[in-house]
């Protein structure tokens, strides 16, 4: 996959999602090897309007390199503000929004919105081409609704504009999450276009992952929630294109270890308190499969300090008869970083 200077064979990317892919979680990500990664969804009126949230929205560390700044609108001065804008924060690319289903974001010709109107998706896609000199790709869905799906000319508009890569969202918006993607519309898309092509959507394992690969011919896969519940998913993917071979499933040691790796690392960049905050929403993911998740995690939500949250942890029988084995230390924050 060449997007630019990226160079990645069989590349393996994590998603921009909403209130997830904030530093400290692209972090946790990269250890295990994602070759791309984006920002959360940036609004271009945000930046536009020099909101300080939204710019704080596209800073990202060196070591996350390959970077992507994720941006998302309908409106051609404020595209052009944004672009710029995010290109003076020297990301390697920047992609287009352009399929977000959320309805306060589609239904005002953003993000999918754009599927109901092409014309509209390739002057956006030019606006941002043409304002910047990094590369820009799109990310897309196959149609608005099954009796819309436009995904091969839509593919060859987002490549004449000037686009570097597509990343096609195998649903439509109106499926949203729900239903299985349908992969197979992207080898007639990787036929008429010449860029690359990336698929995301369900793809949750390995064994998805290669199937994807084979079936459709891609040049990518992307991981969205599928991370957030297993940030390993990364190496697991690799190693199994790699040898074949699976890579054991962590166990509930290494995944309190990772959480909690995970917590210091929102700490340190957010503060205390709003660092537990923010976190709360990866409980679930990291004790997915816990005997009594619901309950710990209700405890859990109740903490604003870090130390109460380990001590806690380090009280559940269960994670203390793995302690030995995974680093954690009772009464006080693991010290072994995850390998």
């Amino acid at each position: 996959m060449q997007i630019g200077s990226i160079n990645v064979h069989q590349a393996v990317l994590l998603a921009p999602m909403e209130n997830v892919t904030d530093i400290t979680f692209r972090s946790i990500c990269k250890r295990f090897g994602a070759d791309v990664m984006y920002t959360e969804f940036v609004n271009v009126q945000g930046l536009a309007h020099h909101s300080e949230k939204t710019k704080q929205k596209m800073i990202f560390l060196e070591e996350e390199r390959p970077f992507g700044i994720q941006i998302y609108g309908g409106e051609g001065v404020a595209l052009e503000t944004a672009a710029r804008m995010a290109e003076e924060l020297q990301p390697d690319l920047i992609d287009i929004n352009c399929g977000c289903w959320i309805r306060n974001i589609a239904g005002r010709g953003a993000g999918a919105g754009l599927l109901r109107d092409l014309s509209k998706m390739g002057q956006v896609v030019s606006t941002v081409v043409n304002a910047v000199r990094l590369p820009v790709t799109v990310k897309t869905r196959l149609g608005w609704d099954e009796k819309s799906i436009q995904i091969v000319e839509v593919a060859r508009i987002v490549e004449d504009m000037g686009a570097s890569a597509l990343t096609i969202h195998c649903r439509t918006r109106a499926q949203a999450h729900k239903g299985e993607p349908d992969y197979r519309w992207i080898p007639a898309v990787k036929q008429a276009i010449k860029i690359p092509v990336i698929v995301n959507g369900g793809i949750d394992s390995a064994e998805k992952a290669k199937f994807v690969f084979d079936t459709t011919g891609c040049d990518g896969v992307m991981i969205a929630r599928a991370a957030i519940q297993n940030p390993w998913i990364f190496r697991e993917i690799k190693e199994f294109l790699a040898t074949g071979e699976m890579i054991s499933s962590p166990t509930l040691g290494e995944r309190v270890d990772l959480l909690l790796s995970h917590l210091r690392l929102a700490v340190k960049h957010k503060g205390e308190r709003r660092g537990v905050i923010e976190f709360r929403k990866h409980y679930a993911g990291y004790l997915h499969g816990f005997p009594g998740v619901s309950k710990l995690r209700a405890e859990l939500m109740q903490y604003t300090s870090m130390q109460a949250v380990v001590d806690r942890l380090n009280s559940v029988p269960e994670i203390l008869a793995t302690a030995g084995n995974t680093g954690t230390v009772i009464g006080g924050p693991v010290s072994k970083s995850p390998p």
